[in-house]
């Protein structure tokens, strides 16, 4: 398996989110960058009680620079709205904050590539820092990607979705709280569903599972 540096060097001791923003701008622990148009850090306020975590920047995250702004982040704002979590409360982010893709055919529109194992593991720490400072009440996972780097290989969304998982501190020091995982589809997987309709109502109960944890 290829090996990266890693984030470590590159994610500033103490920074708040606006901090961890800038700074993110200028790693180089993986390859990703070379191609990206730029990292994108989450979207939210240090205060938000719940953070929910997707894979990466998509094609119009990249152009952007914010998170869940395309037609998957329409999707997840409108489950939310359903589930009865507030927008103000949330922060989104994603495990891994280059965008990925392989470009080629007619127009080379940028098709999107999951992110290999050694990506999620360099990029963690930029995760973690972000988690560290919002410690939130739930963390919402969205997909086998941000499983996978919250909860390790074996996480498996099928078997795990819409269950309350008891998560440990980061650290001793910064956690006020133990909190959940919550785990769900992403909602680029609701799109991409026969049944939409059934896909989307499945991933609105299991975000109604996370905010009752808020209420």
């Amino acid at each position: 398996m290829t090996r990266f540096e890693g984030a470590e060097h590159y994610v500033p001791a103490g920074a708040d989110l606006d901090g961890l923003r800038r700074a993110v701008q200028d790693c180089r622990g993986c390859d990703l960058y070379e191609h990206a148009t730029q990292a994108v850090l989450g979207s939210g306020v240090a205060a938000a009680r719940v953070v929910l975590v997707g894979e990466q920047p998509g094609d119009q995250e990249d152009r952007q620079g914010a998170p869940f702004v395309g037609p998957a982040g329409r999707l997840l704002d409108k489950a939310l709205a359903e589930a009865g979590i507030e927008r103000g409360d949330a922060y989104v982010t994603n495990s891994v904050k280059h965008f990925r893709f392989n470009q080629s055919g007619p127009g080379k529109r940028r098709i999107h590539q999951t992110p290999d194992a050694a990506h999620i593991t360099a990029c963690r720490p930029w995760l973690t820092s972000e988690l560290r400072i919002i410690d939130p009440e739930v963390i919402v996972i969205l997909g086998a990607t941000a499983g996978k780097a919250l909860l390790g290989p074996s996480f498996r969304v099928t078997k795990q979705r819409g269950q309350l998982i008891p998560r440990p501190p980061l650290d001793d020091e910064s956690a006020t709280q133990n909190g959940f995982y919550v785990p769900t589809v992403h909602p680029s997987a609701v799109l991409r569903a026969d049944d939409r309709d059934a896909a989307f109502a499945g991933l609105v109960a299991d975000l109604k599972v996370a905010a009752q944890v808020l209420h």
